[in-house]
């Protein structure tokens, strides 16, 4: 083959999916998951936000959540996957014959495969009424804005439903301050998931917290007064006040879209067992489908029927079979599990046990030796196990006796510690609920390096919305992990009853110098600490004593060790810094050389304007940096606890709405802050007008330029917490933003504990303390950037220099010789 001919990589499909929401995204993680790069994926949204969590509104309702901690999917998210999500302008037409679909703002869009995953819609009941401002649904975060909003006003609440939604909804507006009564049709509260014993304790809950249940009450009309909801009134005359009315009566399946379109529908969009529907290219999931005649409400078949759709997508065809499901309350201080088929019968056996001094009712139907459905109302802890066994259909005979009182019993004692309880479930046992994590997932990530609860939630989700599985994943911790589990901010790790303020102050006041002169004065119950407490000792050892302080490369992490990113087939990928993301010909000659001379198979562009080289070999590593270093490139540690980026927009030098030199600032911030040793890593961006193009107000720290100086912000995060920064303060001049930045860093530096980001450490701290820090006295910020600078001297060191036999000096140094030659040449 001639050496010029370019063999183009295949094209890839288009997948087009309409539905930003839970099922849709899940259903595109499953994908990615499997194959990466196999489509082009455009995600139409109704809503103007990204994905959250729609079943955690509730929390957010009751004011135990924000809107923040129930983010899915980050913005960052869609754009380091290639995912163009089209949000806010739902797709109102699906061309079946030109295989497009046209948004509401005309937008035409192309696919090789569109998935539908449009959920559900609020049944609305048609009584007079049910169109007057402040009757409400609550499905979106709108709605929940709309009861906030009505809320603050107080007065009175009417709730239509008593299912789990009303109930999430009536108990959030009563922790409002609202007075609440709940109106249900049925005689017992939510009776497709409860029985009649567990109802009526759910209710003696309820009413004991200040609400009003009726139950058997039919609503006949909703009145008015000057245009606006003021009550309601019951098939028996009774009328009830409101200043807001929640219908909360059911769901029906969103299917309009696909009707129009002419796809085969009933009660929902019918599909396959690989959710495929009438037409081939066509796919539907979530609560919007009907499969073997079924349409489901819960999320947990959800998560199945997502699965499925990503193995038929991606050639590796499994099937969806149908679902059996169970139901948590997400009201705080109620523990209520139902599971499976409770109706009973003559070929049933109910087995029951009551607590009554305890509040505790438990329910197991077992048919023909088998577990066929369960109520618990104030003890689930072994909600799980049962709904195993329902699932599995597992043979109970040899434990029929016992089983009442739980796994622990039903093993004859042998599972009295509850830890062995649940590691007496299979891996395919369903651990996580709202996010469809089994055992053997959240195994598997401890295994892989989550020792914490946060790293689990970070990684696979378990126990990262309602939090009622927190118990099972934390027992999940302690046996894969024994007594290495992290364990949380009380101490700074297994090996020390100190906190890591404590450890801070103690190496100042004591002036410890060395790590094993820490673990001694302070009792270290280990002889050589661990992997969590040796970095951050090395790191708190490094910022008091710079200078001093000899770094110890062996309490580093793996990827600060080599200073490249290992990836998960072994191999390391390389990111050299462009200050601002600014480079030149030479540079990129140097990383097209590197990429070829050590076969590099990609090279991709980051977020953080940079350009990262997959496929090193860690023994080449070494030269790597040699030649990359050699045309002036040095590392833009996206490996380290320490200053990644500083992204820019082009600023006033060539945008016309720009009202700074915000890429000069932004090269000067970089050059001054490269290589900062940190508690985690620490991004910042300079935007050169409000329109803030570098995304400023989501960095760690951020600039945003406008006529009169610059806004600096802190404490922003766009990662898996999305936070928005805090204004700290404005500045008139590039001077005083560059010193209040270092002030600022070496504050976090000082005071942060290490792995803790600067939003967390803001939050935990207060915007109003660092504020006082930095501004009370005159002195404080050139105080802090003294410290600072002197840090730096010792810091930033040519990674490589020592392995190449060079000198150990300083990379400012080594820019100075090296960057401007390469910027003449070019």
């Amino acid at each position: 083959m001639n050496a010029q001919t370019r063999i183009d990589p295949p094209k890839r499909e288009r997948l087009v999916v309409i539905g930003n929401g839970m099922a849709g995204c899940r259903a595109v993680e499953e994908v990615l998951e499997r194959d990466p790069g196999r489509f082009d994926i455009v995600i139409f949204g109704a809503e103007p936000r990204v994905n959250y969590n729609r079943i955690m509104l509730s929390p957010v309702l009751a004011g135990e959540k924000t809107f923040d901690e129930i983010v899915i999917n980050t913005a960052e998210w869609y754009a380091e996957n290639g995912i163009e999500l089209v949000s806010g302008d739902p797709v109102e037409h699906i061309d079946r014959e030109t295989m497009s679909v046209i948004s509401r703002s005309g937008r035409v869009e192309p696919y090789d495969r569109l998935l539908i995953a449009t959920g559900s819609d609020p049944f609305i009941i048609p009584i007079p009424g049910n169109d007057f401002p402040g009757v409400v649904t609550f499905r979106d975060l709108d709605d929940v804005d709309r009861m906030l909003a009505a809320a603050e006003l107080g007065g009175d609440a009417v709730v239509i439903g008593g299912g789990l939604l009303g109930l999430e909804a009536a108990h959030g507006l009563s922790l409002r301050g609202m007075k609440v009564t709940v109106v249900h049709l049925m005689p017992t509260l939510m009776e497709r998931q409860l029985d009649e014993a567990a109802g009526y304790l759910l209710r003696q809950e309820l009413e004991s917290r200040g609400q009003t249940i009726l139950t058997s009450a039919n609503t006949r009309v909703i009145h008015g007064i000057e245009g606006r909801v003021a009550g309601i009134e019951l098939e028996d005359g009774t009328r009830v006040k409101a200043d807001i009315v929640v219908m909360a009566a059911g769901i029906k399946p969103s299917i309009t879209l696909a009707k129009a379109a002419g796809l085969e529908c009933e009660r929902g969009i019918m599909v396959d067992d690989h959710m495929v529907t009438s037409d081939p290219a066509i796919l539907a999931v979530g609560e919007c489908v009907q499969h073997r005649g079924l349409c489901y409400g819960l999320v947990a078949p959800l998560w199945e029927m997502c699965r499925a759709l990503a193995d038929y997508l991606t050639d590796a065809p499994t099937g969806y079979l149908g679902s059996v499901t169970s139901t948590k309350l997400k009201v705080s201080g109620i523990d209520l599990f139902s599971a499976g088929d409770f109706s009973g019968g003559a070929d049933c056996e109910d087995i029951v046990m009551r607590d009554a001094a305890r509040g505790v009712y438990k329910r197991v139907v077992v048919k023909g030796d088998k577990v066929v459905g369960a109520v618990l109302y104030g003890d689930t802890a072994d909600g799980n196990w049962y709904f195993d066994l329902l699932k599995k259909e597992e043979d109970i005979s040899d434990i029929r006796e016992a089983l009442i009182f739980g796994q622990a019993f039903a093993a004859g004692g042998a599972l009295a510690d509850p830890n062995a309880a649940v590691a007496a479930l299979s891996d395919d046992a369903e651990i996580c609920g709202c996010n469809g994590v089994s055992k053997g997932k959240v195994v598997q990530c401890i295994v892989g390096g989550a020792h914490s609860l946060d790293a689990v939630r970070s990684q696979c989700k378990a126990s990262g919305s309602c939090g009622s599985c927190t118990n099972l994943v934390e027992s999940l911790l302690a046996i894969t992990l024994g007594g290495e589990v992290q364990t949380g901010p009380k101490t700074m790790c297994k090996c020390t009853s100190f906190t890591h303020d404590d450890v801070r102050r103690n190496i100042v006041e004591k002036q410890l110098k060395l790590i094993p002169e820490v673990m001694q004065e302070l009792h270290w119950t280990t002889p050589d600490g661990c992997s969590s407490c040796r970095p951050a000792l090395n790191y708190y050892l490094l910022c008091a004593w710079p200078g001093e302080y000899q770094d110890d490369e062996k309490s580093r992490f793996v990827n600060e060790r080599l200073h490249a990113n290992i990836q998960k087939d072994g191999t390391y990928s390389v990111v050299p810094r462009f200050f601002g993301g600014i480079t030149n010909p030479t540079e990129l000659r140097a990383i097209a050389d590197v990429v070829e001379k050590y076969d590099a198979p990609m090279v991709k562009v980051t977020g953080g304007q940079r350009l990262d080289i997959f496929g090193i070999r860690k023994e080449d590593l070494p030269a790597v940096w040699a030649d990359l270093n050699a045309a002036g490139l040095v590392s833009g540690h996206a490996y380290g606890k320490a200053l990644r980026t500083v992204k820019t927009c082009v600023g006033s030098e060539w945008c016309r709405f720009g009202t700074q030199d915000s890429t000069g600032l932004g090269v000067k911030l970089e050059h001054l802050t490269w290589g900062s040793y940190m508690p985690h890593k620490f991004k910042m961006a300079v935007s050169g007008c409000p329109r803030n193009c570098a995304e400023a107000t989501i960095k760690d720290f951020g600039v945003i330029c406008v006529d009169s100086g610059y806004e600096l912000h802190v404490g922003g995060n766009g990662g898996i917490h999305l936070r928005g920064t805090d204004l700290l303060c404005k500045v008139e001049t590039e001077e005083e933003a560059m010193e209040t930045c270092i002030a600022f860093i070496q504050l976090y530096r000082e005071t942060g504990h290490y792995l803790e980001r600067t939003a967390p450490w803001l939050e935990r701290k207060g915007l109003d303390w660092i504020k006082a820090q930095l501004f009370d006295d005159p002195g404080s910020i050139p105080e802090l950037a003294a410290r600072f600078r002197l840090s730096q001297k010792f810091w930033q060191v040519d990674p490589w220099a020592r392995r190449a036999g060079g000198a150990h000096r300083n990379l400012h140094s080594h820019l100075a010789e090296i960057r401007p030659l390469a910027m003449e040449n070019a």
